[in-house]
């Protein structure tokens, strides 16, 4: 099977790549950097030739409110169209566990936005809202520190392993299209300021974090429910210690 994976040059892509050609597929990694372009539409058409699923892990590179907004409606909207005239039988999208709960968020707003012109573009889909990834929990921290100190609210995420994510990824890719949402989270429900000491202490970097409920998390103010699943969520198997383990 023929599977492109938009995005598939990042931090996750990269591993879905790995993990549907390891399955036996033939997946192709598109971005801008191997001449696919969603925003131009350049190389679209030509990239989606004879591919059966199209799934999409691609992210805006601004995260200013209007700009990620038009990023995910402009991509979306090129992807969905090549998608139509070329026949393609699944879209597979990754959004955001909660985004539909975060009306303060621009990023989020964008994903929903996404997710909406998804169900309505015409192709059978699924829809992978995931957690956040351990990945980025030392990012998350570098916005959040003032004067050598991270200020970060005690909310709780249940984040997973990009790999876990790849994973997840991969078996929706090779399923049938449910035209619904799967949730995908890690397995511990922890607060955002205990989940980023314990990876600075793991790392060995001395910034003191700092509760601060008042913090928000991409332009939201969160509580333990914000950015948790739901019931039915696929849990994957890593914890943060094993993780942080094989750093």
């Amino acid at each position: 099977m023929k599977v492109v994976v938009v995005g598939g040059t990042g931090r996750l892509g990269s591993q879905v790549v790995a993990e549907l050609q390891g399955r036996g597929h033939e997946a192709v990694a598109a971005a801008p950097s191997t001449g696919f372009d969603t925003m131009s539409g350049a190389g679209v058409a030509g990239g989606l030739r004879g591919a059966q699923v199209v799934v999409d892990v691609s992210n805006s590179p601004s995260f200013e409110d209007a700009a990620v907004l038009q990023f995910f409606q402009t991509s979306t909207g090129t992807l969905l169209a090549a998608e139509r005239k070329a026949g393609t039988s699944h879209h597979v999208v990754l959004s955001i566990v909660g985004a539909e709960r975060q009306p303060d968020s621009g990023y989020m707003l964008a994903k929903v936005a996404q997710e909406q012109l998804v169900a309505d573009g015409g192709v059978p889909y699924t829809i992978v809202r995931a957690t956040q990834f351990f990945e980025f929990l030392g990012a998350i921290a570098d916005s959040n520190t003032t004067d050598g100190t991270v200020r970060l609210p005690s909310a709780h995420l249940q984040p997973i392993a990009a790999s876990d994510l790849a994973v997840a990824v991969a078996d929706v890719a090779e399923g049938s299209p449910t035209d619904a949402v799967v949730e995908v989270a890690g397995p511990e429900a922890v607060g955002l300021d205990d989940l980023v000491r314990r990876v600075l202490s793991a790392t060995g970097d001395p910034r003191p974090v700092v509760t601060d409920d008042s913090v928000k998390y991409f332009g939201a103010h969160l509580d333990d429910t914000s950015l948790t699943p739901g019931p039915g969520a696929r849990i994957a198997p890593t914890r943060l210690d094993a993780w942080l383990s094989r750093r």
